[in-house]
């Protein structure tokens, strides 16, 4: 939308007003005895007080009423029968799988029904407890009608939403943001949010409980590259100052989903500062960083944003992308190597096709490959890639994939296991031939490399 406006930096300290009421903002002070055009002063923090200011994350609110008059908050009945378990944290209700797993596109909701984003949201896999504010969950939403009087919040982590099909109009406390496919979005805990659509829409969700995204350090790469912090966009301040009989809240606590009513939009903030807010980022301005000799570069050099755990260097979640770029390796095998991790991988694609599985891995499904279980491409991947005349090659051109990394060991719902799964995916491995042999001596061009 052309009337959108945004703030460019990552986790700046950034003052925004409605220009519709200028000096909305205190000056001088966060909560004077009486708030410019008779607003409430709220503080929503992110972080402890404590914290340490580098850490310390918190915004200041001016809103025309404060979050607090609503009624109580009631077990939201499911959206259907059978639904309670649509969105879940409880991984014992299930047998572990260790198995490679792949999903076909999920469904889109039917033409004859009406399914918004919180409706149309279901849990895949996760791991970890929101009440021990340790863990992550990734879900699948599918919807085709926007929220309209309804807000949703979860108070267990910040949310990373990726829109695969159709673009997302987010309202939130601190203003609008528009999402579309090839984008990406972080509403951190606690921000009320409300999602418009305009057709059928599918997307990706990971939430963490633990802290919040971040950029991932850049060590010997130096002061640029990868996501670059001025790329990343806060959305301006926006209100409305609309009464509505029955505004329903939504909040996501422990897990499980909540509802309140109010007689008004919570989207009444004229002015707020601080540096606690949601933000969007366009993923094809990724700066790839790549190999340009030998090898095939570990995927860590493609994380977008990262949260780490208190294991230095060891992340709750990592999203990392795999942009075009252009490949070059000598006396290299170029695409992703077989791998067995010490990491959960989930991955999606936004459009294309993924470069080491063009067939079976379509956009709007996943793959899961767990803790320990052996990955790597397919077998007719393998054999043409291990022929090919290595050239300059631009690859991934037209395609977006996408990963969700955990050091959590996750486990996939009851709904997971039983929709859409492919029951062939290990069958894209089982063509790899024996190519050994023992009589095999160095070709005269090997030793020339060599020296």
């Amino acid at each position: 939308m052309a009337d959108l406006q945004y703030m460019s930096g990552f986790c700046n300290e950034f003052a925004s007003e409605d220009p519709r009421c200028p000096g909305a903002l205190p000056e001088g002070q966060n909560n004077p005895q009486q708030c410019p055009y008779g607003l409430y002063a709220e503080q929503l923090s992110g972080t402890a007080f404590t914290a340490p200011r580098t850490e310390n994350q918190r915004s200041w609110l001016y809103r025309i009423r404060p979050s607090v008059v609503h009624k109580p908050f009631e077990a939201e009945e499911p959206f259907e029968e059978g639904d309670r378990g649509r969105i879940t944290h409880d991984w014992d209700s299930v047998k572990p799988n260790p198995n490679q797993l792949r999903w076909n596109p999920f469904d889109l909701p039917k033409s004859d029904a009406k399914v918004d984003f919180v409706q149309g949201m279901k849990t895949v896999c996760g791991a970890g407890d929101p009440k021990a504010r340790n863990g992550i969950a990734i879900y699948i939403y599918t919807c085709n009608v926007p929220m309209g009087d309804k807000s949703f919040y979860t108070s267990d982590g910040d949310f990373l939403i990726v829109p695969q099909q159709g673009g997302l109009l987010i309202t939130t406390e601190f203003g609008r943001m528009q999402v579309d496919p090839n984008e990406i979005c972080v509403i951190q805990r606690g921000i009320r949010f409300s999602v418009h659509v305009d057709g059928p829409s599918r997307g990706y969700v990971m939430e963490v409980f633990n802290g919040h995204y971040e950029l991932p350090n850049l060590g010997p790469i130096g002061a640029n590259g990868l996501a670059n912090p001025r790329d990343f966009e806060t959305p301006c301040a926006w209100y409305e100052d609309r009464d509505v009989s029955g505004y329903t809240v939504i909040s996501k606590y422990h897990g499980h989903l909540f509802a309140a009513k109010q007689d008004h939009s919570p989207f009444d903030v004229v002015a707020w500062h601080g540096n606690y807010a949601p933000y969007k980022y366009d993923l094809s301005k990724f700066m790839v960083i790549n190999c340009v000799a030998f090898d095939h570069a570990d995927p860590s050099i493609f994380t977008v944003l990262t949260c780490q755990s208190n294991r230095a260097g060891t992340a709750i979640a990592d999203f990392v992308v795999f942009p075009p770029r252009w490949s070059v390796q000598e006396h290299t095998f170029r695409p992703p190597y077989y791998h067995r991790n010490c990491m959960s991988e989930f991955m999606g694609l936004i459009y294309g096709n993924y470069e080491a599985k063009e067939d079976g891995f379509q956009p709007g499904g996943g793959s899961l490959h767990s803790m320990m279980t052996p990955h790597g491409p397919d077998a007719e991947c393998f054999e043409k890639a291990s022929t090919a005349d290595l050239k300059p090659h631009k690859i991934a051109e037209g395609t977006m994939a996408f990963m969700f990394e955990s050091s959590l060991s996750m486990a996939v719902t009851g709904w997971a296991n039983k929709t859409k799964v492919d029951p062939d995916y290990y069958k894209c491995w089982q063509p790899l031939k024996k190519h050994f042999n023992p009589n095999w001596k160095p070709a005269l061009k090997d030793k020339a490399q060599k020296k």
